[in-house]
């Protein structure tokens, strides 16, 4: 007999339990976390003098949608585990079954509400959260954190084909570049090279200013050294690209972001994997929903002795275990271990399985 997938009236009750749940779960956990996040914060806020309207607005009013986002996998498989874990203790799951519907078919509205959570969590990582987490870094860049010290040392950068720099040391303070060195090569030939004992940004002319600089050319088999004191410089390199936060990317949409991607890896910026680790991330996540609602649902539908209880300890443990799974296999881009898009997609793969074989054990 060949299944009805319209959506009928236990889909009607299943989704609005399964949306409802989320949406009451959703509200707790967040309240929860802002209640936290004053408490820790408000001594920093009160010393920095920030305003009321920009702490409610720009930094509360632009982080929800970020937490709603992080905490989506652990929201949707407790969701599920709770509310099925009580239709099963209430016998409604039996009934179910008993009334001539299949296993299967009871997945389909758990698979609808789960489809309708992905897209909005989907739409937010592309379209909402890049442009909150714009306001909200810059909020706590001004009111929550230091100015960074060091960007880093020795930076190799190729700013575009055949054109390099070296730096030592970059001094986010003052803005200050030491040991600058500037190649241009064709080929295997390098055409000139540009020494600096320091480099400063100019904030008014938006330039590099060079001191004690050498400069070495190549023409036509003739070499020409040049030296002085101080040069001004412009390079399609500016001072953003040296002391920005590796969360930056954050606030990049999609298109900004594989720009960002293209024009670091062209340079040989390592803070790429950052921007590769967001990318893949965003797409990942809302994935997730589909397996574990499947988890969700084989492990709840079984009526347990140990009633929810049982079951909502086993939803809130493995839903942890995928948040943490999920953050450590970044460590596997950064080590280089594997490719940006397979190690955040390695926690989705391990736990689909994990889901198919509980779906196979589950009562039918």
């Amino acid at each position: 007999m060949k299944a009805n997938y319209h959506i009928v009236k236990i889909d009607k009750y299943i989704i609005k339990k399964f949306i409802g749940t989320y949406l009451f779960i959703l509200a707790v956990i967040i309240a929860i976390i802002i209640i936290f996040d004053i408490s820790e914060k408000i001594d920093n806020l009160v010393e920095k003098e920030a305003p009321l309207k920009a702490i409610v607005f720009n930094y509360y009013g632009n982080m929800v949608p970020y937490y709603i986002n992080l905490f989506s996998p652990l929201l949707v498989f407790i969701s599920v585990i709770f509310f099925t874990s009580k239709m099963a203790s209430n016998s409604e799951i039996v009934a179910i079954l008993a009334g001539g519907i299949s296993f299967n078919r009871m997945l389909y509205p758990y698979l609808v509400s789960a489809f309708f959570i992905a897209m909005f969590s989907l739409s937010m990582n592309l379209f909402i959260i890049p442009p909150a987490n714009r306001v909200r870094l810059e909020f706590q860049n001004k009111y929550l954190k230091d100015k960074p010290y060091v960007a880093g040392n020795n930076i190799h950068l190729q700013l575009h084909p055949g054109t390099y720099v070296y730096i030592q040391s970059f001094n986010t303070v003052d803005n200050r570049a030491s040991n600058f060195t500037l190649e241009t090569i064709e080929g295997h030939t390098l055409k000139s090279r540009l020494n600096a004992e320091s480099a400063q940004w100019d904030t008014t002319k938006q330039c590099w200013v060079l001191s004690n600089y050498y400069l070495r050319t190549s023409q036509d088999g003739r070499e020409k050294i040049v030296s002085g004191n101080q040069i001004d410089t412009v390079l399609s390199l500016k001072v953003t690209d040296l002391n920005q936060r590796t969360n930056i990317v954050e606030s990049y949409n999609l298109f900004e972001l594989d720009d960002y991607i293209k024009t670091q890896k062209m340079r040989g910026d390592m803070r790429v994997k950052y921007a590769q680790i967001e990318k893949h991330t965003r797409f990942a996540i809302p994935f997730s929903a589909f397996i574990l609602t499947i988890m969700g649902v084989s492990l709840s539908s079984r009526k347990r002795r140990g009633g929810i209880g049982m079951n909502l300890g086993v939803g809130i443990a493995l839903s942890f275990v995928y948040i943490l799974f999920l953050r450590f296999s970044q460590m596997f881009v950064h080590s280089g271990v594997m490719p940006p898009w397979l190690a955040l997609w390695v926690p989705n793969i391990t736990f689909g399985i994990i889901a198919y074989y509980l779906y196979r054990i589950a009562p039918k």
